[in-house]
């Protein structure tokens, strides 16, 4: 069990016909409380879609009865008339289920600058709400409706010692650079938990998990992350429990995202420590995993140390040639402004490979989790729109 897995959801997935495919594109879950706590994170890109602008103001009250979602279309750059229906389909929602407009949240998911079909999306309305349900197949269908590219439905699950859950399920296989990615995520807990407590947690569980997912730089117009608490568990954790299991199901997600991100033949951690700040070491990570020459290398199982180091030597922090150290896969190739050992010496044949960048100025550390560049990262987008 995932999204359904915690006590007091129901969900569903069901082919609306947004897709002319005819696959699973609609999806909804319900809080059915007693709590309707809820806190979102939302892109940071400026070109904001439709459903972001509607959810941002939405999660103002903190509250959330239902979040619709769907696929086959982004809904982003589309005017005022995009917005208009965004709004018509959450008041759809709010209707069937006796709530109001302002109690649902509503994600989108696919290409960019077209409307959507809206006499399937609101017919998909009704079709989801008979389907609802709290059983595996639910949850299941729930996380595949949301898929565009994605392979395969992509689900997690904990359970902490004391009673309460956290489930979820996400979506994202390209634009994958989270401030967040074309990402949705959409996590439930039945823990008791009030308003501030539940964003601080999400807040901080997405900072070191989804905010740290960079597959290709590209920072979607759509990027949501929402997290629903029914309380029907009874058991109120602290806030600390709280963000551990919400970062436990978070890092699960982000690791799926990426394993099924488009193309990838690595699954790569950027590790830098010894920065100055936090801050210097995302921007040294970040800039490595974005690095288009870095990514080639890593594709042709090349431990070229010289892209990583161009790469981490143009971001503006504080770095000091003489205290920097790069290790790959456990071998340090590169030290005191020399190499350190021969490149060869570090095997990068396998699918999972580990960067370790020591700056060598400060305490401070963060891992950015990435891939490669393929060949079929390039044949899939350059192909997505048709």
């Amino acid at each position: 069990m995932t999204v359904t897995g915690p006590q007091g959801f129901r969900a569903a997935g069901v082919a609306a016909g947004i897709k002319a495919s005819g696959a699973l594109d609609f999806t909804l879950v319900v809080n059915d409380g007693p709590l309707d706590v809820a806190a979102g994170v939302f892109t940071r890109n400026v070109i904001k879609a439709a459903p972001v602008l509607w959810s941002q103001e939405v999660l103002k009250q903190q509250r959330l009865k239902a979040v619709v979602l769907n696929s086959g279309g982004a809904n982003a750059a589309t005017g005022p008339g995009g917005f208009q229906d965004t709004h018509a389909t959450a008041e759809k929602v709010a209707e069937v289920l006796g709530a109001g407009a302002i109690e649902v949240a509503v994600c989108s998911t696919g290409l960019i600058g077209e409307r959507l079909p809206m006499d399937a999306v609101l017919a998909g309305v009704d079709t989801a709400v008979e389907a609802l349900d709290a059983s595996d197949q639910a949850s299941l269908n729930a996380a595949t409706g949301v898929m565009t590219t994605d392979t395969k439905p992509k689900q997690a699950f904990a359970k902490h010692d004391s009673g309460w859950s956290v489930g979820g399920f996400a979506k994202g296989a390209g634009m994958l650079a989270p401030n967040l990615a074309t990402m949705l995520s959409i996590l439930t807990t039945d823990a008791v938990a009030d308003k501030e407590t539940l964003d601080r947690a999400l807040r901080a569980a997405t900072h070191v998990t989804f905010d740290r997912l960079d597959v290709d730089g590209g920072t979607s117009t759509n990027d949501t992350v929402l997290v629903l608490a029914s309380g029907a568990s009874g058991v109120e954790p602290t806030e600390a429990e709280l963000t551990e299991l919400l970062t436990a199901v978070s890092h699960d997600l982000v690791l799926q995202l990426r394993a099924d991100s488009e193309g990838a033949t690595k699954d790569v951690d950027i590790t830098v420590k010894g920065a100055e700040s936090e801050a210097d070491a995302i921007a040294v990570a970040r800039t490595i995993a974005e690095d288009n020459l870095v990514k080639t290398a890593l594709f042709g199982s090349d431990p070229n140390w010289g892209r990583i180091a161009m790469a981490l030597g143009r971001v503006p922090a504080r770095i000091d040639p003489e205290t920097v150290s790069i290790a790959v896969n456990g071998v340090t190739l590169f030290a005191k402004g020399m190499p350190a050992a021969d490149r060869s010496e570090a095997d990068l044949t396998g699918r999972a490979i580990e960067i370790v960048v020591d700056l060598g100025v400060g305490s401070a550390e963060s891992t950015v989790y990435t891939t490669d560049l393929s060949h079929g990262y390039v044949e899939e987008n350059s192909a997505y729109s048709s």
